[in-house]
């Protein structure tokens, strides 16, 4: 289904460009106002929470100002991780939530993740409806000013949200005696993310945690993971975390300093549920999912289903499949328990609730050795340049080279103006060989 505003994760775009300004915020709440309006004739509630970038001081009031046109009453939350919104928007029995984030992105792109009442992500399908409305004359879903909504803000959504996390655990869980660093980015979970591990007794080293407008995801975070290796040795923690700018992707470091990505993430928690007899039916993945993941769900006897990238598509096919864990190597985990998208404090949580007897990271990770793996970002103006007779005679050359012993994946990102180009084999010769073959042919 072809979209025109709507990617792989919401909307998302430079500042002040196309989609993502102040005008295109008026239509796109007066729109999703007036699709969730439409859908029952009692007044319409949404919240809308942030990350730490400044274009949010401009993009909210216009977003506000569209839905509260269509007749909703808004309640803004202030920087909250996107998965505190999506609770949040299940809990206090709203229509709709938005999280206004570009993600790990600079600071300079600014977006939308929307939610429905069920805390999950709005379907194609309902993103398309919405699509329509927003290309419909302003002043044809504009009420009548006695049917206006009205605008509240709500102080304590961090609380609130951190109540719900520690609801998923016992009530003698605690982190006392562990020395946790931590990475917010400077972006979302820059408050809540320290504060939460403080609650439950840990010490808390915290680095990332200094929002300023600009600095989100720069050279923090989980897209920069050198930078918590480094501190988590220096401080001698027990475990490095490290979250994204809206805090739904999670990397971790062990006491050694060595980086863990989201496979071995996932790897662990599903070999741990199992064991526990947690785990439902399996565990979904991505395209972009370590080829050895897959080998090692095959030796343990659990069942791995690959989805598109994007952890919506993870969820989706978590649903229609019954299970309940799912999620991506660049961290994007779904704990289909207890979340209803990716949160990486919730996994923060669900790792360190694995070391509280005494348990090193460094112990509960040693699952599987990654195929070699490579995957290039690629800027371009022309995302269609994929499907070029030169790009696709690329990839068919590099998949002879493979032979049937790797995996070649070429896709455009949903987010970026970027080609993405993964390739896994265990010949390295041959791994780098293939991504500059198809390198060149998009350059």
């Amino acid at each position: 289904m072809i979209k025109k505003y709507f990617g792989t994760d919401g909307i998302r775009g430079k500042v002040n460009h196309d989609k993502i300004n102040g005008e295109m915020f008026f239509k796109f709440g007066l729109a999703a106002g007036t699709y969730f309006n439409n859908q029952r004739k009692t007044k319409q509630i949404a919240i809308i929470a942030k990350d730490t970038r400044l274009s949010g001081y401009t993009l909210e009031p216009a977003l506000v100002s569209g839905l509260t046109s269509a007749g909703m009453h808004v309640f803004t939350l202030g920087p909250l991780p996107t998965n505190g919104l999506a609770m949040l928007t299940k809990k206090m029995k709203a229509n709709m939530g938005i999280m206004i984030t570009a993600s790990h992105n600079p600071f300079d792109d600014n977006g939308l993740k929307l939610f429905g009442p069920d805390g999950l992500k709005l379907s194609d399908k309902i993103e398309k409806k919405i699509e329509k409305l927003i290309d419909l004359k302003v002043s044809k879903n504009l009420l009548n000013p006695k049917v206006l909504g009205r605008v509240k803000r709500l102080e304590d959504g961090s609380e609130k949200y951190i109540e719900i996390l520690k609801t998923n655990f016992p009530k003698q869980f605690n982190l006392r005696g562990l020395r946790i660093t931590i990475d917010c980015a400077n972006g979302a979970a820059y408050k809540v993310g320290p504060k939460l591990l403080r609650s439950l007794g840990a010490t808390v080293y915290e680095i990332g945690t200094s929002p300023n407008g600009f600095n989100i995801n720069k050279k923090f975070g989980s897209t920069f993971p050198n930078k918590i290796k480094y501190h988590t040795v220096e401080n001698k923690s027990h475990i490095g975390i490290s979250l994204d700018g809206d805090a739904d992707r999670i990397i971790v470091c062990d006491e050694n300093g060595k980086i863990i990505d989201g496979d071995k993430i996932i790897a662990m928690l599903a070999q741990r549920w199992k064991r526990k007899k947690i785990l439902k039916g399996g565990v979904v993945g991505t395209l972009m999912s370590n080829y050895a993941l897959e080998k090692f769900f095959l030796n343990n006897k659990i069942k791995f289903l690959r989805s598109k990238v994007g952890d919506r598509y993870v969820k989706e096919l978590m649903q229609k499949s019954k299970f309940n864990l799912g999620g991506e190597q660049s961290g994007h985990i779904i704990l289909g328990n207890f979340a209803t998208t990716g949160d990486g404090l919730l996994v923060a949580l669900e790792i360190l609730f694995s070391m509280r007897k005494g348990k090193k990271a460094s112990e509960i990770f040693e699952n599987f050795i990654p195929t070699p793996q490579i995957l290039e970002n690629v800027r371009v103006k022309d995302k269609s340049i994929i499907n070029s007779l030169k790009c696709k005679n690329a990839i068919k050359k590099a998949n002879i080279l493979l032979k049937g012993q790797g995996r070649m994946l070429v896709r455009k990102s949903g987010t970026e103006p970027v080609i993405r180009i993964m390739c896994e084999t265990e010949n390295e010769d041959i791994l780098i060989k293939c991504i500059n073959i198809v390198k060149k042919s998009i350059n």
